[in-house]
């Protein structure tokens, strides 16, 4: 046989495909070469094969005089990364008869090192998951990465460790060993299913932490329960960022579809620090990082840290010191819960379903409205101001200010709820929300169109004219008085009320903007 193929699969975005490594050797004067768009780590994936190949008792395609053309097909799909060693491999062994299997419904992931081992890899579960979809029922990955993939059920994962010991496992004709004795027939276990069970995230920061401001900790709490935006503005240190960080310890834990969704994302982005992330994730970037590290972009589009937030919190501490582009760029994501980047070698949409957590001074110098000095001339704090476009502020749900805390309050120790006993309220809430939203694609509150308004949130005529006569007051746009009707949804949730009334209208209207003018 001088032809042979075998299924590896690889990521492109957050997208998955299945790639097939075919081989077809001929004689002639000795070429080694791999077609199918492959970049620097595919083509150098030849020097890996040979000597892993040399290494696991056989002979190496670099010592026979052999014309070897490895295509990888699609050929229109750029291949990236060494994940395709053990297939290359093993189809190079097939096509020389060395040995002889089934390849097909099995799928080869790993990259080899030069003595034959399999090394991890990243982006392993979306791969199993299309894997399972295209109808195969075996697939062999690293070791390392066997309890990420056997979080896709349906599916017999194994895990190598080396070429070796793969190929005693499938080769149906005899193994030798090094001294020409045959290897004993010896088949890899089946990984079984990981356990998946949701957890809380442990962090430092607990709600009965946070000293005093009782106000934004239930803005935090109706944030959290139904999934609203939520901008924190005040002096320096009054604690806006300790109260972001406490706001993880409130949130729901993933489930199952929704940890699948994001620790394939993490997966492919190579920040996967165990098998599986059960609890929302916490992005903070910094706020002089770029357009494309968190949007996303770059020649061949990547993820950035508004998609690497996705149902989890992307906090951004010093909101009005992030490049104003940046800050409009999020326009899209915060309304459709979607990134869309274009770019002249592709396009992608990545996933954004975060909870925005913005934190600001009231000026620069974060004195202005405090009762201190300010030392910001007109213009400067017009502009810093501006910074913020209305359309932006907008579509931020909740705002509240965090005030100074009395000395007293502070030196006073925690006698304030504990993130566990609010987290219960938040998880009643959601369940809820679970229930009302069970045969349509929402999942909160803050998912709701206009048209699930009038159909889940219906509202009686004196809460309506309540609305109607408030948001004339402080003219609200159209957008603005569809959100203070799903938080008045939020805060009835919480409640436990099946009806939006008076008071969750008259609350939900006092988280309006009021630091850049009120009316938006």
């Amino acid at each position: 046989m001088s032809f042979a193929k075998v299924y590896s699969a690889q990521t492109s975005l957050l997208a998955a495909h299945i790639i097939s490594v075919e081989v077809d050797v001929s004689n002639g004067l000795h070429a080694f070469s791999i077609v199918g768009l492959p970049d620097k780590a595919v083509e150098e994936s030849r020097d890996r094969v040979s000597a892993a190949i040399k290494n696991s008792n056989f002979e190496s395609p670099k010592s026979r005089n052999q014309k070897i053309v490895i295509s990888l097909a699609p050929a229109d799909i750029k291949k990236e990364g060494p994940l395709f060693d053990v297939a290359i491999a093993l189809a190079y062994l097939r096509s020389q008869d060395d040995i002889r299997f089934n390849p097909e419904k099995k799928l080869f992931l790993g990259e080899l090192s030069l003595d034959g081992d399999v090394r991890r890899i990243s982006g392993v579960l979306p791969l199993v998951i299309k894997a399972q979809q295209m109808g195969f029922t075996e697939v062999f990955v690293p070791s390392d990465n066997t309890a990420e993939a056997a979080l896709v059920r349906g599916i017999s994962v194994f895990g190598i460790r080396t070429l070796k010991e793969l190929i005693v496992h499938l080769n149906e004709k005899k193994n030798p060993d090094d001294d020409g004795n045959d290897i004993p027939k010896i088949k890899i276990p089946t990984t079984p299913e990981t356990e998946y069970i949701p957890t809380v995230a442990q962090h430092s920061i607990d709600f009965s932490d946070v000293r005093g401001q009782t106000t934004a900790k239930r803005a935090l709490e109706i944030a959290a329960a139904g999934g609203h935006n939520i901008a924190l503005w005040g002096p320096p240190g009054t604690g806006k960022t300790l109260l972001a960080k406490a706001l993880v310890g409130i949130l729901p834990p993933l489930s199952f579809d929704e940890m699948l969704e994001v620790t394939a994302i993490h997966s492919v982005a190579g920040l996967l620090k165990e098998h599986t992330v059960t609890h929302p994730p916490f992005r903070s970037p910094h706020h002089t990082s770029s357009y494309v590290s968190l949007v996303g972009g770059g020649a061949f589009p990547k993820p950035g840290e508004i998609t690497l937030a996705h149902r989890g919190v992307l906090f951004l501490d010093e909101f009005p010191e992030f490049d104003r582009r940046v800050i409009e760029s999020l326009r899209q994501p915060l309304e459709d819960r979607v990134v869309s980047v274009a770019r002249v070698r592709g396009s992608a949409q990545f996933p954004a379903d975060t909870l925005l957590v913005a934190a600001l001074n009231p000026c620069p110098c974060g004195k202005w409205g405090s009762g201190r000095a300010c030392t910001c001339s007109p213009h400067i704090l017009l502009h810093y101001q501006r910074k913020i476009s209305g359309p932006v502020m907008d579509r931020i749900d909740l705002w509240v200010e965090v005030a100074p805390v009395e000395h007293a309050d502070l030196s006073r120790g925690g006698d304030g709820e504990a993130s566990a006993v609010v987290r219960e309220r938040v998880l009643s809430a959601r369940a809820l929300q679970t229930k009302r939203f069970e045969n349509t694609t929402r999942r909160k509150n803050s998912d709701m169109n206009v048209r699930d308004l009038d159909i889940f949130t219906p509202l009686t005529k004196e809460v309506r004219d309540i609305l109607n006569t408030s948001a004339k007051k402080l003219d609200l746009s159209a957008r603005a008085y569809h959100r203070v009707i799903k938080i008045a949804r939020t805060i009835a949730d919480l409640e436990n009320t099946e009806h939006i009334e008076r008071h969750h209208i008259l609350e939900a209207l006092q988280y309006r903007p009021k630091m850049f003018g009120a009316g938006m």
